[in-house]
């Protein structure tokens, strides 16, 4: 059945501009137009439409988170279909329209496992749509493994890759690596092959290496600034590549802890807006309590009671937003990082922006940026987040 919505009164965030006193026609799965209140007054529209005054709140793109482990109790680790339904019906209570769920490193029979229920659950989703699989390993560097397990670490080896790919029916959409590592540039030209996005991640990789890197298209970044090698005056390493060179993009967790508040601002002033994405790497506990026997504690994010090595943030997007206003980022740059950017870097067409023919997925918010309704394919599913 067609369904049919006009938000009107509306200050609309486009991804490009800010336009005030809007109204966005929605029909099924589509934005239709946008245009003036003046217009919006003229406009015509049949029985079955349903009008909905905003009263001056913000529309904006739908977030896309391309980097989460878990929410709410629930894990895209555990190899479960159902796991990864929950965290689609939760992350659409804070404005996620789409997200990539993300494997770490796991030896080979468990990743196919995790990749196999991803799979199982695209196209059953309530809530936020899953829009393919980033593995987070199993080629990284044993110095720079952070919090990932040491087991699931693999020397480059392009069989096990096509094997990954088989298992996922071609819905692998990004994939961390260590550029660094051996045989490297056959994986990277792998990847061009089909379709996958390279990340530069958990490595070790000198100057050097990253200007072969960018050489075979390996142009994002992971987690930007944890667990790879920094700069230093004379080695730039990861770090240093990805602030010279204006082709390459990076990720950003913006909770605050992960990454200074003032280095996030460095970031927004020194390289292009177009070139930067919000994520959470949020794990399973986010926004729920942590079971008493639990080999990780809260502070500030996710750390490892063995040893208190970082394994994650413990925001959501809608919290990364608001940090990301909070230091010092326009309304429209944050538009940008946590919405257009990630669409467009991943090669996901009609997602990031409102503009006519665009998928409707969208975010109501008020002038406070608390979110009052979240749209996925033009269905209101979401309520106020208290």
């Amino acid at each position: 059945m067609d369904s049919e919505i006009c938000l009107h009164n509306a200050t609309i965030l486009t991804g490009i501009s800010l336009m005030k006193d809007c109204a966005i026609h929605i029909k099924n799965d589509k934005i239709v137009d946008i245009y003036s209140e003046k217009r919006f007054n003229q406009k015509t529209f049949s029985d079955k439409t349903k009008i909905i005054d905003v009263d001056g709140a913000y529309i904006a793109p739908g977030f896309i988170d391309t980097h989460i482990h878990g929410i709410g109790g629930f894990s895209a680790q555990t190899a479960s279909t159902k796991d990864i339904l929950e965290m689609s019906e939760i992350l659409a209570q804070y404005g996620v329209t789409s997200f990539i769920p993300t494997i770490g490193a796991s030896p080979e029979d468990e990743l196919i496992k995790k990749i196999k229920a991803i799979v199982k659950a695209m196209g059953k989703e309530n809530g936020a749509k899953i829009l393919g699989i980033h593995l987070e390993g199993p080629f990284l560097s044993e110095t720079k493994i952070g919090a990932q397990s040491l087991d699931g670490i693999s020397p480059v080896d392009l069989k096990l890759m096509d094997r990954l790919w088989k298992a996922s029916k071609g819905r692998i959409i990004n994939m961390t690596i260590a550029p660094e590592l051996k045989n490297m540039r056959s994986l990277a030209h792998y990847a061009i092959e089909k379709g996958i996005v390279l990340q530069t991640g958990h490595s070790n990789a000198t100057y050097d290496q990253m200007l072969e890197a960018i050489q075979v298209k390996i142009l994002h970044t992971t987690h930007l600034f944890n667990a790879m090698s920094g700069l230093h005056h004379r080695e730039p390493g990861v770090v240093g590549a990805v602030l010279i060179h204006p082709e390459m993009s990076c990720e950003i967790i913006a909770d605050g802890y992960h990454v200074h508040p003032s280095l996030v601002q460095l970031l927004i002033n020194s390289k292009s807006i177009d070139q930067l994405v919000l994520i959470t790497d949020a794990l399973e506990p986010t926004k729920t309590k942590l079971a008493e026997d639990s080999a990780i504690y809260l502070d500030k994010c996710f750390k490892r009671k063995a040893d208190g090595i970082l394994v994650g943030s413990a925001i959501t997007m809608h919290d990364g937003f608001k940090n990301l206003i909070s230091y010092g980022a326009t309304i429209n740059d944050a538009v940008k990082m946590s919405s257009v950017n990630p669409a467009r870097i991943m090669k996901q067409d009609k997602l990031g922006l409102i503009m006519p023919d665009y998928a409707a997925d969208l975010i109501i918010f008020d002038k406070q940026y608390n979110i009052i309704n979240t749209i996925v394919n033009g269905k209101i599913i979401g309520e106020e987040v208290k």
